[in-house]
């Protein structure tokens, strides 16, 4: 190599490793190790005493940055490695007749069919309905939570972990009130899930579901929370007694009984409802009415819900006038705020108490109440035979009324 280009090179070596002339306050990468491993501990600033005299460059071998950061799991992903083990297919099936009538999809219609056995082809008397749901494990000897819909009506469920095996499930017990079911497989030392807490919960923030839709397991979606307290009605099923939590994570059929977590991996709800008219509108059940429901069913195969036997409206303006003006129920009330008592159920647990049409409900157990659901959310978290302190106003009268819940009884429909 030439002198003049040996120059340059030591010229431009500088201007690489110095930014300018002199070494002082200078950052440099000191040599490693071969032997030892490529970190960010390998930035040093030398005093300049450690450079050549002469100035001459010294090749200094760099460490690579970390990768740490670049291949670790971001939040969603985490949370899904902390349950997802913990997260089932269940298949259900069910033998049922079939319609005397022909109907779209009879293989009587089908011509090939036809060809071979003519008009007198002989047509099954039963066929075999079959589902596909989710689930989620919640303890190590095999107790599952799903959705009461995914597997009513069942005569054979198979639970299908994530890892291949499959396992026949016992139907513990459903609530079609709440949509909760309980399934036990014989097995030990299953993967679980967190519970969480849904009380604790504001819009916007994550949600992550995870579940079986359309037959594609282990799927996830992420989204976040859309709204709190929607009621049975707003939902479209109104013969549930829940206050869903509401998600624009994407929940399709095959979703239901599966669990919906928060950015901890923590279970916060079960996906259990999708509006056919909307896009992008998922429902879940918060986890502590699906937990309270399957610790009932798991210990007795039944859940019990407390039961007034009253309808109730919340009153507004326009609302009071529509029933000051409904002859039928016979009513003048001059509030136009508060929950109403429109009508009790006879020999219903109120009417024993001695509530009436008319009267309006201020507070359930000593907390205030300002809407129907708040009514319902009251009585739902006392007990069956408990006495419940109902606090009305009847005639601008403030009184007490102690009322003794009874069991709901499931084929009501109120």
């Amino acid at each position: 190599m030439s002198l003049l280009f040996k120059q340059f090179a030591i010229y431009a070596g500088l201007l690489a490793l110095g930014g300018g002339a002199g070494w002082v306050g200078t950052t440099y990468l000191k040599p490693l190790d071969p032997n030892a491993a490529f970190n960010e501990a390998a930035v040093s600033t030398p005093p300049p005493s450690s450079l050549p005299a002469d100035n001459t460059p010294v090749v200094y071998r760099v460490a690579p940055a970390s990768t740490e950061s670049s291949t670790s799991h971001n939040f969603i992903a985490a949370a899904v490695e902390k349950v997802g083990l913990a997260v089932v297919r269940i298949d259900s099936s069910r033998t049922v007749a079939r319609d005397s009538g022909r109907s779209f999809g009879d293989p009587s219609d089908n011509p090939l069919f036809k060809r071979f056995f003519g008009e007198e082809m002989p047509i099954p008397q039963e066929r075999v309905e079959q589902g596909t749901g989710s689930g989620f494990i919640i303890s190590t000897d095999g107790h599952i939570i799903t959705n009461a819909h995914v597997i009513e009506g069942a005569e054979r469920v198979t639970v299908v972990l994530k890892d291949g095996r499959s396992f026949e499930g016992k139907v513990v017990g459903i609530d079609p009130v709440t949509d909760v079911a309980a399934v036990k497989i014989e097995a030990s030392d299953l993967p679980i899930v967190v519970l969480g807490r849904s009380e604790d919960l504001l819009p916007g923030q994550w949600a992550i579901a995870i579940g079986n839709p359309l037959g594609l397991d282990n799927t996830v979606t992420a989204g976040i929370i859309s709204a709190l307290d929607r009621s049975s009605s707003q939902v479209g099923i109104p013969d549930r007694r829940v206050r869903f939590i509401q998600t624009d994570a994407a929940i399709n059929p095959g979703n239901s009984g599966g669990p919906l977590l928060n950015d901890r991996g923590e279970v916060i709800g079960i996906n259990t409802a999708i509006r056919a008219n909307a896009q992008g509108l998922g429902f879940a059940i918060p986890i502590e009415t699906g937990q309270r429901v399957a610790q009932q069913l798991f210990a007795s195969g039944k859940a019990e819900h407390p039961y007034l036997g009253i309808q109730m409206v919340d009153l507004t303006p326009e609302k009071r006038d529509q029933i000051n003006q409904d002859s039928e129920l016979n009513l003048q009330v001059t509030a136009d705020r508060g929950v109403l008592i429109v009508d009790i159920m006879p020999s219903a647990p109120a009417d024993s108490a001695g509530l009436r049409a008319g009267d309006i409900i201020i507070k359930v157990n000593n907390v205030n109440v300002t809407s129907a659901a708040d009514v319902q959310n009251q009585v739902e978290a006392s007990r069956v035979g408990e006495l419940v302190s109902v606090e009305i106003m009847r005639q601008d009268r403030s009184q007490v009324v102690q009322v003794k819940p009874s069991a709901f009884p499931v084929d009501e429909a109120g």
